[in-house]
């Protein structure tokens, strides 16, 4: 073991063993509790997923979507939980009966809803993005430590075995010095590009679609074209592949590499946009400095490819075997000095293979230090708030905010078309004062946010 890995393994085995295990928040007391009393809000979609997810064991009393049809199939499946249109109706009714809170909503309302539920001392799970801007990212986190509410992130692949094996796999120094992480996609899956158009048509009686804008200033008529789905490609809504799917694929190297901290990043590759629909493919390239006693390292990302191993324009990334076919929807591979480790998908939920194919049998023998998950994120965070387990590793504070603000900063280089070389003590751009202007949105009138 190198003394780069062994220094990060003492480290990091001495932050897991002192991590706080969290006392039973909810009843100011050390027993656990046997069920806890969840509240979902988005229950469509991604929402129904997590449902699903943190249901077991625990109790569903209250269900908010402004679409009750899309929430018609988790209605059905949880007949004895309330049912509202509106978040601020279930918290002002509900609160004192709600122990945990999942937010499963378009990006764009993350924010308002997360700060309701901190604001009333409720743990909570937020999907990823944490938010769609960089102000209400940084916001989010300062203010649940501010309040001391446990919360999470919905990025799976932080729960993952193997995010946690390819963590000690590179601590142990199997490929050397990482170097470059190259991560792929074949998102967007929607409709991105300049052009589109959105026709309106009548609002249907089980939509509320006043509420589904929220807090976006800007005034669309309601388009089956934008809800359910399309709205990932707006800026206002969403935030495009990278949006999407970063905060999944650059979770592995941000956590196994400790990117927290400053970078520059510069698009390129970058097919057609405009100023409210982002691009249908981008290449994304970040530099993060030496830290400690980690090299410099290069994170490369590649949205909008085809088939990866057949797209001319795809850059296949060295050090894996040739005739290595490479799966078209997600990917990632670490390129080490000694070697590379590949996984082929977003989340690290396959096993990671290490090449050349030698260094398998050096990677068995690597002791585990990670503690595994079982359950997903929103399980880790139950198992935090009994009492069960420590805090989640992607809570907003310490993970999901650097790293949900490390994949914004990357749509600004898109957007402006120039290099960034973040501050990220400043929360600037350094000798490029016009990127003060996307760091936070022009709120609707009534929708201002208040962080007290």
């Amino acid at each position: 073991m190198t003394s780069l890995s062994r220094r990060r393994f003492l480290q990091s085995s001495a932050l897991l063993a002192s991590s706080t295990w969290a006392p039973n928040l909810l009843l100011g007391e050390d027993k656990p509790l046997s069920q806890l009393n969840i509240a979902a809000i988005g229950c469509g979609g991604k929402g129904r997923s997590d449902i699903s997810e943190i249901s077991p064991g625990n109790r569903m009393i209250a269900l908010c979507d402004v679409d009750h049809q899309r929430a018609g199939d988790a209605f059905n499946s949880y007949p004895d939980a309330r049912q509202f249109f509106d978040y601020r109706e279930m918290f002002a009714e509900m609160a004192d009966q709600i122990d945990v809170v999942t937010v499963s909503t378009p990006d764009h309302m993350h924010f308002p809803i997360a700060v309701e539920a901190i604001r009333h001392g409720k743990p909570l799970m937020v999907q990823k993005p944490l938010t769609n801007n960089i102000w209400e990212t940084r916001q989010l986190g300062e203010y649940a430590r501010k309040k001391g509410v446990l919360t999470v992130m919905g990025n799976q692949g932080a729960t993952t075995s193997g995010t946690r094996l390819l963590r000690e796999w590179i601590e142990a120094g199997l490929i050397g010095d990482v170097t470059e992480v190259h991560y792929w996609t074949n998102r967007p899956i929607w409709p991105q590009g300049p052009g589109l158009e959105f026709p309106s048509e009548p609002v249907p009686d089980y939509l509320k679609w006043d509420l589904w804008q929220g807090s976006v200033a800007t005034d669309r008529p309601y388009s089956p074209r934008i809800h359910p789905f399309a709205w990932r490609g707006f800026w206002d809504y969403g935030c495009g592949a990278l949006g999407d799917i970063g905060c999944h694929s650059f979770n592995s190297a941000f956590w196994a590499l400790d990117l927290n901290g400053d970078f520059v990043v510069e698009a390129s590759k970058v097919s057609p946009f405009d100023e409210n629909i982002a691009p249908k493919r981008s290449t994304i390239t970040y530099d993060f400095p030496a830290k400690g006693d980690r090299a410099a390292v290069k994170i490369i990302w590649q949205d909008g490819v085809g088939d990866p191993n057949t797209d001319k324009e795809f850059l296949r990334p060295p050090g894996i075997p040739k005739d290595l076919k490479l799966p078209s929807d997600f990917g990632q591979v670490f390129v080490g000095t000694e070697g590379v480790i590949y996984v082929p998908d977003a989340y690290c939920s396959a096993t990671p293979q290490a090449f050349p194919k030698e260094l398998m049998t050096k990677a068995r023998k690597i002791e585990r230090v990670y503690p595994r998950v079982i359950g997903g994120p929103t399980q880790e965070l139950c198992q935090a708030v009994r009492g069960d387990g420590p805090a989640p590793v992607s809570n907003f504070v310490d993970h999901a905010g650097p790293l949900t603000e490390m994949v914004l900063v990357g749509n600004l280089a898109v957007r402006l078309g120039k290099k960034i070389d973040w501050d990220s003590d400043q929360m600037k751009a350094r000798g490029l004062p016009e990127v003060d202007a996307y760091l936070k949105r022009k709120y609707r009138a009534g929708w201002e946010p208040e962080l007290v």
